[in-house]
């Protein structure tokens, strides 16, 4: 049996015209047979438009569905024909890697940090309404514990944390984003969707159930919303015996 093939349209000049691509009905085959492993489906998303292509459509859904099952399903909920805001490479990227922080993306004087992968993340919807002001809890937030990165701050660890709406577009924290006429920032851009990003902080938006559920300072947490959903965020943790008595006291 002859597997059928289909040509690269996006440029004469790519190395699979000769040819041609296996259907994508393989290509899930064989990244199932991998358990969705996102450093293969990265390097596969370089070889050529075709491939980079279906690794946006299908194979990083499918990826996003094994890692978090329930809330990839519960985001599709929200959107329509579907489809989530964003792509799926953006989300497979937050699920597996931590951006970082760089100079401009926070106002604590932190050391800049790089970005990682991370081997295991879990998000959390009833940690995600800690980061919502009341007027905004209807808003479904699924957000990470934070990435500890120890010894990177002037007054102690840094927690790096990241997050995603649930139909962003219809949510009351968008709605009231734009009646405040809150600025887009002039430097930062979402590090998953390269959309651009609102500043909570700025916005005056942080509730204080944020710096507690991190075990943060309560004047050292920021965070960014893209215009697609993406949050991001950074802090500066409180030392354990301190963020212990914080809960206690909750």
């Amino acid at each position: 049996m002859t597997v059928k093939r289909f040509h690269c349209i996006h440029s004469g000049s790519c190395i699979c015209s000769a040819n041609g691509h296996l259907s994508e009905a393989v290509l899930l085959l064989v990244f199932k047979s991998l358990n969705w492993n996102p450093r293969v489906l990265c390097s596969i998303a370089c070889v050529c438009k075709w491939f980079e292509d279906i690794a946006k459509r299908v194979l990083w859904k499918e990826f996003c569905k094994s890692r978090a099952p329930k809330m990839v399903t519960d985001l599709l909920d929200g959107g329509s024909h579907g489809t989530i805001d964003g792509n799926w490479s953006a989300l497979g990227k937050l699920m597996i890697y931590c951006s970082g922080c760089s100079d401009s993306s926070n106002v604590f004087q932190l050391k800049p940090i790089p970005g990682h992968f991370v081997y295991r993340t879990r998000f959390s919807r009833t940690s995600g309404r800690s980061f919502l002001i009341p007027q905004c809890r209807s808003d479904t937030l699924y957000v990470t514990d934070p990435c500890e990165h120890l010894d990177e701050g002037e007054d102690g660890d840094v927690g790096l944390f990241r997050g995603v709406f649930k139909a962003f577009g219809k949510s009351k924290l968008r709605k009231m984003l734009i009646e405040k006429q809150v600025e887009l920032h002039p430097r930062e851009i979402c590090p998953y969707c390269r959309a651009k990003v609102w500043s909570m902080l700025q916005a005056k938006m942080i509730p204080k159930s944020a710096h507690r559920r991190l075990g943060s300072y309560e004047d050292q947490i920021e965070y960014f919303v893209c215009l697609n959903g993406h949050l991001l965020g950074v802090c500066t943790l409180l030392p354990l015996s301190d963020s212990e008595t914080a809960s206690e006291e909750d």
